[in-house]
């Protein structure tokens, strides 16, 4: 019971000094824009950082593949296709429909079969951001 009186007049004092504070305290405009703005690059970090996790720990240029190659299709109904395949050094014939993926035959790869074309990999966001800012730097925002 002599614990009590000692933390309430411990309280008191404290919690007065906190209201008179709070009066001062209180964020102007501009203070709680910044607040905002630095929250929101936080955020803004996180999800650039998780993107680039996941891509280092193998989320790849999302599912695409240097050892499969689609070399041709031909759709054979609504929702059913036959795709060639090329992995490794075979060609695999797939039938495709909605629910499933069925080998069809495997094969060696064709002498006279084209080679895979060099396609140069899409831009990513953060180049593409850049060279849009710089043209507006440039041309006035045009």
């Amino acid at each position: 019971m002599r614990v009590l009186p000692i933390v309430l007049a411990a309280a008191l004092p404290a919690t007065a000094w906190a209201q008179a504070n709070a009066v001062q305290a209180a964020p102007s405009g501009w203070a709680s824009l910044l607040q905002v703005l630095l929250s929101l690059a936080l955020v803004l970090a996180l999800i650039v950082g998780a993107a680039w996790l996941t891509r280092r720990l193998g989320g790849g240029a999302l599912g695409a593949s240097r050892h499969l190659r689609v070399v041709g299709g031909v759709m054979v109904g609504q929702k059913e296709r036959v795709v060639i395949v090329e992995q490794g050094g075979q060609w695999l014939v797939l039938g495709v429909t909605a629910g499933s993926v069925t080998l069809l035959d495997k094969q060696a790869k064709p002498d006279d079969a084209p080679e895979a074309p060099q396609t140069a990999l899409p831009e990513s966001f953060s180049r593409i951001l850049a060279n849009t800012l710089a043209r507006a730097r440039k041309g006035g925002g045009q």
